[in-house]
C-alpha cells in the first residue's frame, strides 16, 4: 500500500513516474475539476466562472490551512519568480544592504535578488561544494548588512533539505528575514510556517503538489504586510476591486494585494484541488514514504557501482537523488531508463529521481535493475577493451 492512492494517478498506468522534482501529474479528482472549469467556462462564460471567482477566499483558506497559515496570508501567483521578486523589489533594500543565498539555487529563486545588484545590493553566496547553509554556517556568514538570507527549502540540483526552523531563528536574531522557496519541499514534505517562524514562502504547485503549470502560491507573515510595498500593483490590489475608477483607495490590507491582476483561475483551482486531495492523506506517511524510496535507491545505487550525488541522513534526505555512474554517460543512460518506461531527469551531470507518495518500491526496483545492468556492461566493456 502507498500513502497516496496509485488509483488517482493514470500514469501509473503507463509508465514509472519518477520525476516530480521536474513536473508532478495531475490525480484524477484534479483533472476533473479542471475539466469541468473549463466546461463551465465554454458553455457559461463569466456565468460559468463567477462561482470559481467567489471561491478565491476559501482556496486561500485551503492553502493556509495545509502550511499552518490563515487565508490572509496568503496570495495565489503565477510561478516562483514571482513570489521572489515580490519580496526583492517590495522590501525596498538600499544601496549597502546584503542578500546571502546558495550558489546552487534554481534561476527561479535566484534571479530576481541577484537583479538587485544594479540598485547598489550586495547579492553574496554560500559556496556550497564548500560548506553548506546550516545553522552554523549562516550565523559565520551573516554581516551587520545582512538583510535577507533566502534560499530553497529543498534544493533542486541534489536535494539537499535545509532546516527552515533553525535558519529562522539565527536569521532572525540579527535582524534579517528568512524567504524560503519552496517548490521541492511542500507535497512531499509537511511544513507549519507560523512554527518554523518563516517570513515568507512561496513556490509554483506544478511539481510536488500534484497542480498545473502556471500555478504558485506565496505565504507572507503578517509583520511583512504593511512593510512589504506591493512591486505590481495592479485592480485586484486595491481596497474595493469593483469600484473600478476610485484609482487612489488604498491596497487590501492583507497578503491578497500581491495578486495584482485577473488571476490564473484554473491554475488556482488545480491547486487548491490538490491542496484537499493531499489534506486527506496522512502527510507524515506520505514523508516517511518518500524518504524510504529514496533510501532504498540509494542504498541500491551504490551496491550497483553508482556515484550517489545527494546528500543523505537525518533531517538532510529529500525525495531527491541523482546519481551517476562511472563510464556511462547519464544522458544515454537516462534514455535508456526512458525507453524502459521509468521516467526521470537525466542531464550531463547526473540523472535525477524524484518520487512522489504514490510509487512503489518495484518502481524503484525496476530503475535499479537498469543501472546495475549498465553498470555490469560498463564493467565488461573494460575487461575486454
Amino acid at each position: 500500500m502507498t500513502p497516496l492512492p496509485r488509483s488517482e494517478f493514470p500514469v501509473a498506468e503507463r509508465v514509472a513516474y519518477l520525476n516530480h522534482a521536474a513536473t508532478g501529474v495531475l490525480p484524477r479528482c484534479t483533472q476533473e475539476a479542471c475539466a469541468q472549469f473549463l466546461r463551465a467556462q465554454s458553455e457559461g462564460a463569466v456565468i460559468g466562472t463567477w462561482p470559481y471567482e467567489l471561491k478565491l477566499p476559501e482556496f486561500r483558506e485551503r492553502l493556509a490551512d495545509y502550511i499552518g497559515a490563515r487565508g490572509r496570508e496568503i496570495a495565489f501567483l503565477r510561478n516562483t519568480s514571482e513570489g521572489a521578486n515580490i519580496l526583492a523589489l517590495g522590501l525596498n533594500l538600499q544601496p549597502g544592504d546584503e542578500v546571502i543565498l546558495p550558489d546552487d539555487e534554481f534561476p527561479a529563486n535566484a534571479v530576481p535578488w541577484v537583479a538587485l545588484r544594479s540598485r547598489g545590493v550586495k547579492v553574496r553566496f554560500i559556496e556550497t561544494a564548500r560548506e553548506r547553509m546550516t545553522p552554523d554556517v549562516l550565523r559565520r556568514s551573516m554581516t551587520a548588512q545582512t538583510r535577507v538570507v533566502t534560499l530553497s527549502w529543498v534544493s533542486f540540483a541534489d536535494g539537499y533539505r535545509h532546516d527552515l526552523a533553525a535558519l529562522a531563528s539565527i536569521a532572525h536574531e540579527r535582524g534579517a528575514l528568512l524567504c524560503v522557496d519552496a517548490i521541492q519541499g511542500l507535497g512531499a514534505f509537511p511544513t507549519d510556517v507560523h512554527a518554523m517562524d518563516v517570513d515568507a514562502l512561496y513556490g509554483g504547485g506544478q511539481k510536488w503538489m500534484l497542480a498545473l503549470q502556471g500555478s504558485a502560491y506565496i505565504y507572507v507573515a503578517p509583520r511583512l504586510h504593511e512593510r512589504l510595498s506591493v512591486a505590481f500593483p495592479g485592480w485586484r490590489a486595491l481596497e474595493n476591486m469593483w469600484d473600478f475608477l476610485n484609482y487612489d483607495q488604498p491596497y487590501v490590507r492583507d497578503a491578497a494585494k500581491f495578486e495584482g491582476g485577473t488571476p490564473n483561475l484554473i491554475g488556482v483551482l488545480s491547486l487548491a484541488t490538490s491542496v484537499d486531495f493531499l489534506q486527506r492523506y496522512d502527510r507524515a506517511a506520505v514523508a516517511a514514504h518518500v524518504l524510504a524510496l529514496t533510501d532504498h535507491l540509494a542504498e541500491g545505487l551504490k551496491r550497483a557501482g553508482a556515484s550517489v550525488l545527494s546528500a543523505r541522513g537525518e533531517g538532510v534526505s529529500s525525495g531527491i537523488v541523482t546519481f551517476a555512474l562511472p563510464g556511462q554517460d547519464p544522458i544515454e543512460l537516462g534514455k535508456t531508463l526512458q525507453r524502459d518506461g521509468i521516467v526521470t531527469t537525466y542531464r550531463a551531470n547526473g540523472i535525477r529521481v524524484s518520487p512522489h507518495g504514490y510509487n512503489t518500491f518495484d518502481e524503484i526496483d525496476a530503475l535499479l535493475d537498469v543501472v546495475s545492468r549498465s553498470s555490469e556492461s560498463v564493467i565488461g566493456r573494460a575487461r575486454y577493451s
